[in-house]
């Protein structure tokens, strides 16, 4: 058994869902292998099981030999105690492949999200994204689970029809050709449903993503009056889900029934060819009770041939949507040549801005449209690619994308928190700085009545989101997480958007105190840039920059611009005339 999850999932091969599940098995073939040995075993003992049961009749009842009615009731015996062996590891193994694809799958998509980032989400719908990572990673699963007992029926095919070819060549012929018709007479029903099941799972990711973006959004719609409009609108696409999953049923249940017509016909018939072929004194009493249970024996083989073909076609669709999140690009990406990374301490600048940031400072970024100094927050963090930014005069673009991220880095407005111990909330590089360090980083961002409100403190759990938490309380904590994380250059924006005015003006106090002019271990000093519109936190800054039409238009410390009576209009709100 293989331990779970995975230390590297690997990288798939993308380029067709038949692709994709040849490489995943590909990944686990000695798993896979053992599976099918086993299932091999398991259906092949229960072939024989019929053979020696019509021998023992020939034999011992029909001659009157007892001995040999005992030797062949043993062999039955043994026969059915391999049975028993075989099928619990055929089981036990075909789980064990089953969740080495799903969770191969779901590690896979996990990996691919945290790497690609918010371009996923611009892509693809996020229900499509959970639908994936949940619905299809089952489903890829299946195909290798059905593995072992699918080459058991192929084996198992195979040894009954020679055994009846050896009884009757009629009879086999039967048999050889009849079991390839049952199996190719899906063919019509398979495309079509694949293709229902496809617009299905579109429909399901679609309302998924709906539900999700209603219940976030559900304090703003009550206070729009808007839940009607979505009410209606997610009745609408519910509707549309269940007529979709009325016709994929439709032909599930086809496809369901053919299971059970299929072999039935067949066995039908190859019991009537039989019963014509004792009468005609062809075969043994013993032959005779052989060929019924080869005949009811070869249900089971036809069926799993069924069952096989069917979760192929859900696994080629789940493969099929798997890649198509798998498949997407991020928005930034390594640079084919990257150029040597700047020593610590290097000039952080802004060509399309004309803001140069001095190292070791703390710099506010002010302008009447938030959304103005948002971007270049941007573009200093390289969330988005700009050739004019510069880290010691080396375009940003240019460097490795690790050693950027490792440097500088950007807190957005709404930065998310996620579902596990507060501990592990705030140490999210499992640094284990210890629980002073924790406590030091809550304190700079005043985050301190945060912990005391919770009962297990460092150790309690935080919600999904941070839905437990206000808003101020959310945005203080992930403040304390970014702290904690030490970088050279640190970018906030509108750190403080969420808080009152008492705790917006502690945490500019402790954040000015905790990154002016001190040095990190490297000996480099922390660098700070924040976006914000605050008196409280620009009177703070060493150094603020007033930004109009994309571009720096004046700089100074707040109250040297206060004069400027554009900056004194943005901070005051237009309070002061």
């Amino acid at each position: 058994m293989r331990r779970l999850p995975y230390t590297d999932p690997g990288r798939p091969d993308l380029r067709s869902p038949g692709r994709y599940l040849l490489w995943t098995g590909q990944r686990q073939w000695d798993s896979l292998a053992v599976g099918m040995a086993y299932g091999i075993t398991w259906m092949v003992a229960q072939a024989l099981v019929p053979a020696a049961i019509g021998r023992g009749l020939d034999q011992g009842v029909s001659a009157g030999d007892l001995s040999a009615a005992g030797k062949w009731s043993l062999v039955v015996l043994c026969l059915a105690l391999v049975q028993a062996v075989a099928g619990v590891m055929r089981h036990r193994t075909a789980v064990s492949n089953w969740l080495q694809a799903s969770f191969r799958a779901m590690q896979l998509l996990g990996r691919h999200s945290a790497e690609v980032g918010v371009a996923i989400r611009r892509r693809l719908p996020t229900g499509e994204v959970v639908s994936a990572a949940t619905n299809d990673a089952l489903y890829i699963g299946a195909i290798f689970d059905v593995t072992a007992r699918l080459a058991g029926a192929v084996v198992s095919y195979v040894v009954v029809a020679v055994l009846l070819l050896s009884t009757s060549m009629e009879l086999g012929l039967v048999v050889l050709v009849g079991v390839p018709l049952c199996v190719l007479a899906l063919g019509p029903v398979l495309r079509p449903l694949q293709r229902r099941q496809h617009h299905q799972r579109e429909i399901s990711g679609r309302l998924t993503a709906l539900g999700a973006d209603t219940v976030a959004g559900l304090r703003v719609l009550r206070g729009i009056g808007g839940e009607r409009a979505f009410l209606d609108r997610y009745r609408i696409n519910s509707e549309e889900l269940r007529q979709a999953g009325v016709r994929v049923a439709g032909l599930q249940a086809t496809m369901d029934a053919a299971q059970v017509l299929l072999p039935g016909i067949f066995l039908v018939s190859v019991t009537w060819l039989g019963a014509r072929l004792a009468l005609q004194g062809e075969l043994s009493t013993g032959s005779i009770v052989a060929f019924y249970g080869y005949a009811f024996f070869l249900v089971v083989p036809i069926r799993t041939a069924v069952e096989g073909a069917d979760k192929l076609t859900r696994s080629l669709v789940g493969a099929k949507r798997i890649i198509g999140v798998l498949t997407t690009t991020p928005q930034i990406s390594d640079p084919e040549d990257p150029s040597p990374v700047p020593p610590s301490g290097a000039v952080l600048a802004d060509g399309r801005s004309g803001l140069v940031v001095t190292p070791g400072r703390l710099l506010g970024l002010v302008s009447a449209d938030p959304d103005e100094t948002a971007l270049i927050a941007q573009r200093l963090g390289r969330l988005v690619d700009d050739a004019g930014v510069t880290l010691g005069g080396r375009p940003l673009r240019d460097l490795p994308l690790a050693d950027v991220r490792r440097r500088i880095l950007v807190s957005e407005a709404e930065p998310r928190l996620f579902t596990g111990r507060l501990r592990d909330e705030l140490d999210a590089w499992d640094r284990a700085p210890g629980d002073p360090a924790l406590l030091a980083g809550l304190s700079v961002a005043a985050a301190d009545d945060v912990l005391d409100a919770l009962p297990e403190g460092l150790d309690a759990t935080v919600d999904e989101g941070g839905r437990g938490f206000s808003g101020g309380q959310r945005q203080r904590v992930a403040l304390a997480r970014t702290l904690l994380a030490d970088p050279e250059i640190l970018v906030l924006i509108e750190p403080t958007s969420s808080v009152d005015a008492h705790t917006e003006a502690l945490v500019a106090q402790r954040l000015h105190e905790a990154r002016h002019g001190v040095a990190r271990h490297n000996g480099a000093r922390r660098t700070t840039v924040l976006t914000s519109a605050s008196p409280l936190v620009l009177d703070r800054c060493d150094e603020v920059a007033y930004v109009s039409d994309g571009r720096v238009v004046v700089k100074g410390t707040h109250r040297e611009l206060l004069a400027d009576a554009r900056y004194r209009y943005t901070v005051t709100r237009g309070e002061d005339g």
